[in-house]
């Protein structure tokens, strides 16, 4: 029954920025790790901030000092602020929700037992 949604992607010029929304349903944001992955064309997907249920956070290198992932769990949702974007940030992002704490960080994959169907985020020099 755990349904996650995203939204807020799109497309924005280099250095710009976004604010990316994942709704959760059905599930317990202090039951365990949560996290925002992208995959891009020809590549994989990729771990890119993690929180934890303490809101501890964990992200990846490309992206520190760049983005946020923050939580309210009054609304029951994960947002991912991105600024100073670059092209190869350009892929569709989905969030994750897991049923375990952030072991390791929160940025495998295979951590993960829900996921949202992804919103795109362009990104154009």
């Amino acid at each position: 029954q755990v349904q996650l949604v995203e939204s807020g992607g799109g497309s924005v010029q280099a250095g710009g920025s976004l604010r990316l929304s994942c709704v959760a349903s059905g599930y317990t944001y202090s039951s365990g790790c949560m996290g925002w992955f992208r995959q891009a064309p020809g590549k994989e997907r990729e771990g890119v901030a993690a929180i934890r249920s303490d809101g501890g956070t964990t992200y990846a290198d490309s992206v520190k000092g760049r983005f946020t992932v923050s939580k309210d769990k009054d609304k029951n949702t994960m947002y991912l602020q991105m600024n100073s974007l670059k092209p190869e940030d350009a892929a569709t992002y989905c969030c994750a929700a897991g049923r375990l704490r952030c072991a390791g960080g929160g940025l495998y994959s295979w951590q993960y037992s829900f996921w949202g169907q992804g919103t795109q985020v362009i990104v154009s020099s």
